[in-house]
């Protein structure tokens, strides 16, 4: 059975910035004054409140929402929309991500993933390749869903809520993969399971009232602000 290859890029390290990012509904501001950086071989903690604006954010930076003004970047040089970049990323958004008629091994060729080596460390999903996603559990499509996009061969993955439904005894070994791709990756991520991104990330963002902080001490930072018990 192959193994996955997380061997480290080749050359320095890529870096994707965004800022410009403005965005009101009404009369309420919801993003503003955003700053945000990812480089490959980090994880990148993204929290904040529930519909404070964490998904939209991430959707601007892939380029699936369009805003005035939004400088998406990388390495220095302006990439709008982000997704049409081939290579530079790819998004797991809130919703079910595949088709309910495809199968998990069809995915992955879409992807030009190797799927047994992308569900190695999860060997029961193995026997579920000819599945349709349809078919599978809410946790479990979730799972493939992001084993997949970690192992696409893109220079960062932007992942929203990548823990839900999956089960207590496949979370750790998923964040180990993570752990493990960001050799040659950079991951973006944002959860509502605080305890399993702050265990992940290199750095954190809060996003609180519309602005985007990063985080010194985290734990401290989040606990201030009522995050954190």
């Amino acid at each position: 059975m192959p193994t996955p290859d997380f061997a480290p890029s080749a050359g320095p390290p890529h870096v994707l910035e965004a800022d410009g990012i403005q965005l009101r509904f009404g009369n309420r501001v919801l993003l503003s004054d955003v700053y945000l950086r990812v480089d490959t071989g980090q994880i990148v903690g993204l929290l904040g409140r529930n519909g404070c604006g964490k998904s939209t954010l991430l959707q601007t930076v892939f380029g699936a929402r369009s805003v005035a003004d939004a400088s998406v970047r990388l390495n220095g040089r302006r990439v709008v929309p982000a997704y049409r970049r081939p290579g530079l990323l790819n998004y797991l958004p809130q919703a079910p991500l595949l088709p309910p008629g495809l199968t998990v091994a069809a995915a992955a060729r879409l992807l030009g993933v190797d799927a047994t080596a992308a569900l190695h460390d999860f060997p029961e999903l193995l026997t579920q390749l000819n599945q349709p996603a349809g078919s599978l559990s809410g946790g479990t499509a979730r799972l493939v869903e992001v084993l997949l996009l970690l192992h696409a061969d893109t220079h960062f993955t932007l992942l929203d809520e990548p823990f839900t439904g999956v089960m207590p005894v496949h979370t750790e070994a998923l964040a180990d993969t993570m752990r493990r791709v960001k050799s040659r990756k950079g991951l973006l991520l944002t959860d509502h399971r605080y305890e399993e991104v702050l265990a992940l990330c290199d750095a954190v963002y809060l996003l609180h009232d519309g602005r985007l902080e990063l985080l010194g001490d985290t734990e401290t930072g989040l606990r201030d602000r009522g995050y954190l018990r």
